[in-house]
């Protein structure tokens, strides 16, 4: 099955890699329109799975100066790219990113690839063949093993935030089933705001349900511990690093993004506690 899987991949990418030249015999790969296209698909793999704006500028860049465009220019917010080989060329192109994940997996594989361009180890048509294969990879973790994840790291954060070991079953309980309630609703719901509020609900209740029927001791520490796989860690770290680098608009939206996060699990907290 998983050969199955590398052959589709695999087939893609050439496809996309006869699409990109056009079908012109003898093209040349490594012509204007060309090189746009792969650093804009570069940059929009990493934008589009958790990284930050200062990576996504700085890889584009530095393709086209492999290729021998060293006068590219680039601007990225976290909602689009913009980006143009040459200044004085009249081509700009433009990349709309309307979803965003995280999966530092593509992240990583596409910052090999472009190392690869950089150090002449890898030319223009095998570079975007392979990065159309990165594009094509499916989600590296399934939304159970997630929620697996998501369920054992509460109830270590438990600990972690020296809750006893009678409140590692309840925090599990809760942040598994919160984090699961997330991914549903926000897979049929795209606002996320909303999704992240009612976990963060339901959160609340499944822990206030435990510390009454004594399965838990020190509902504070379940509730911190259950809510933590939410936070929007990632996010927060991205904000400060855009802010640091001088990309002022990508690092304040960001951390907006984080704020509404954090008011959101706060809000459905809250709701919880004040009915409890």
């Amino acid at each position: 099955m998983a050969d199955k899987t590398a052959g589709a991949v695999e087939g893609e990418g050439a496809e996309a890699a006869a699409e990109l030249v056009g079908g012109q015999s003898g093209g040349d790969w490594q012509d204007e329109r060309n090189v746009m296209k792969i650093c804009m698909l570069a940059g929009k793999i990493i934008l589009q799975n958790g990284g930050e704006t200062s990576r996504v500028e700085d890889t584009m860049m530095r393709i086209a100066a492999a290729y021998g465009y060293s006068d590219s220019h680039s601007y990225v917010t976290p909602t689009g790219i913009l980006f143009a080989i040459d200044g004085t060329a009249p081509s700009t192109r433009l990349i709309r990113i309307s979803e965003r994940s995280t999966n530092l997996r593509k992240v990583s594989l596409v910052n090999d690839i472009s190392r690869r361009i950089v150090s002449g180890r890898l030319g223009a048509e095998e570079a975007y063949t392979l990065l159309h294969e990165v594009e094509a990879q499916p989600f590296a973790y399934g939304e159970w093993l997630q929620t697996a994840a998501a369920a054992v790291a509460s109830g270590c954060f438990v600990i972690m935030f020296q809750g006893s070991w009678h409140d590692v079953l309840p925090g599990v309980l809760a942040g598994g089933l919160g984090f699961l309630l997330f991914v549903l609703l926000h897979r049929l719901v795209p606002v996320k705001f909303f999704a992240e509020f009612m976990a963060a609900i339901s959160v609340g209740v499944v822990s206030v349900l435990m510390v009454q029927f004594g399965l838990g001791d020190q509902l504070d520490k379940i509730i911190i511990g259950s809510v933590m796989p939410l936070v929007p860690g990632l996010h927060i770290t991205n904000a400060v690093r855009d802010l640091m680098a001088g990309h002022l608009v990508s690092g304040l939206s960001k951390g907006a993004e984080a704020f509404l996060t954090a008011f959101a699990i706060g809000s459905g907290i809250a709701v919880v506690l004040s009915f409890a």
